[in-house]
């Protein structure tokens, strides 16, 4: 399963992409610090599932969440927002725009494979 990871903190890339290497999903594991790189890196490769921040500079990942539902080869891709953004208003505003599962920093390795499994439609 290839994945991108966006976050601007290159910290929290890795601890994502070793706690993917844990889960066993870390095999392809693309990055981008802000949600114009992710555009970019994504012009150039296909992937399974998208793991976004919500707050970046450039382009935040509730922007880059709009835009990606917005094209149709990236319609179906499932979305999971990692961010410290725990409000009900915002994990709804974030559903809203088309992520598919939300996950509140910090968080377990159990919690990403289990929410990494219900959105690839493995459990």
């Amino acid at each position: 399963m290839k994945i991108i990871t966006i976050d601007d903190s290159s910290t929290m890339r890795r601890i994502i992409k070793n706690t993917l290497s844990r889960i066993g999903y870390g095999s392809d594991v693309l990055e981008a610090e802000d949600g114009k790189q992710a555009l970019d890196i994504l012009s150039q490769n296909k992937v399974d599932l998208i793991i976004t921040d919500w707050n970046m500079p450039n382009m935040d990942g509730l922007t880059f969440v709009k835009k990606i539902r917005s094209m149709s080869e990236w319609n179906d891709v499932p979305i999971i927002m990692v961010t410290t953004e725990a409000a009900k208003e915002d994990i709804l505003e974030a559903l809203k725009a088309g992520v598919n599962n939300y996950i509140v920093k910090p968080f377990t390795p159990e919690v990403l494979k289990e929410k990494i499994e219900i959105v690839m439609g493995l459990k």
